[in-house]
């Protein structure tokens, strides 16, 4: 049995590893340049201009500082249908605008691009106090989140130790969700609405692999008692793998899909969902595999001595 299974311990090792690097990477890239947290995080200031024809993205962010003097970021998007492109300008924190620089900047577009039909197209504000409330009412609903996982995970495999199940389950989670957002850091995407939906996607992705998983430990200890718990999860672990592979795969060949769509349509905010979420997935699929698992052997023998 023992030459048809995975050693999990050692696959531990190298995917930790391949964390750490990543870790590493996404730690560096925060402390050099920050997250880009979106407006609803931040607060400040969102203008949309749609336009025909051809303008390159350069002459329209020239042509916005000639009439702003703040710190702003210019974003392209395209509508699925592709009937409408519009340049979003982004002012963060408190580089908030008047109503009267807002119409100079409207003036000073139409003015140099006659032939394009510029127009306002929408207009966003959002002060950095209630963008700081709505962050942390997400952190609280992520948190609760988490914490019901726990409860769900321990409750459900309590005849093989519930708590420390769920413990380990719950580290795997912070893993993955860490790896979604280095990404985002990484790539330089928003941190918005949208990574709050990836983030509660691969809770539930991640959460689904591991149950698997334990599933099969619990059905294991009943058929095979004789054997160690390390060898329970080795076995559980290689019986499970095809099954978790071939699941992560075909849903991050179907992310990867609207990561083509955005990058062909030049939609971002498809590209700050699909990015970070193709990379949670896979590191969901591996977190369940190899680092749960593992940690939770790890307990159990430390425990048992």
């Amino acid at each position: 049995m023992a030459d048809k299974t995975i050693n999990t311990k050692k696959c531990f090792k190298i995917v930790m590893i391949v964390y750490a690097v990543l870790f590493v990477i996404g730690i560096i890239m925060t402390v050099v340049f920050g997250p880009k947290l979106d407006i609803n995080f931040s607060g400040g200031t969102k203008i949309s201009y749609s336009y025909t024809g051809e303008i390159a993205e350069n002459d329209f962010k020239d042509t916005v500082a000639t009439a702003l003097d703040k710190e702003f970021t210019v974003g392209k998007n395209t509508s699925l249908a592709g009937d409408v492109n519009s340049y979003v300008i982004t002012l963060a924190g408190k580089n908030s605008i008047s109503a009267e620089t807002q119409e100079n900047i409207t003036l000073a577009l139409e003015e140099k691009f006659a032939d394009n039909e510029i127009e306002l197209y929408d207009s966003t504000s959002i002060s950095p106090t209630i963008a700081g409330t709505f962050f942390i009412k997400s952190l609280v609903a992520v948190l609760i989140t988490a914490v019901l996982v726990i409860i769900y995970v321990g409750i459900r495999f309590r005849k093989i130790g519930g708590v420390s199940a769920a413990i380990t389950a719950f580290c795997a989670l912070i893993l993955d969700l860490l790896v979604a957002f280095f990404i985002c850091v990484i790539f330089r995407l928003p941190i918005d609405m949208n990574f709050m939906a990836v983030v509660l996607t691969i809770l539930g992705y991640s959460l689904n692999d591991t149950i698997v998983i334990y599933d099969r430990v619990r059905e294991n200890k009943r058929l095979h008692p004789e054997l160690s718990v390390g060898e329970n999860m080795d076995l559980s672990v290689s019986s499970t793998l095809v099954r978790n592979i071939v699941t992560t795969v075909t849903t991050v060949c179907a992310v990867l899909t609207i990561v083509v769509v955005s990058e062909v349509f030049g939609l971002t905010s498809l590209r700050s969902f699909a990015i970070p979420m193709a990379f949670g997935l896979v590191s969901g699929c591996f977190s369940s595999l190899f680092v749960s698992g593992p940690l939770w052997v790890i307990y159990k023998e430390r425990k048992a001595k």
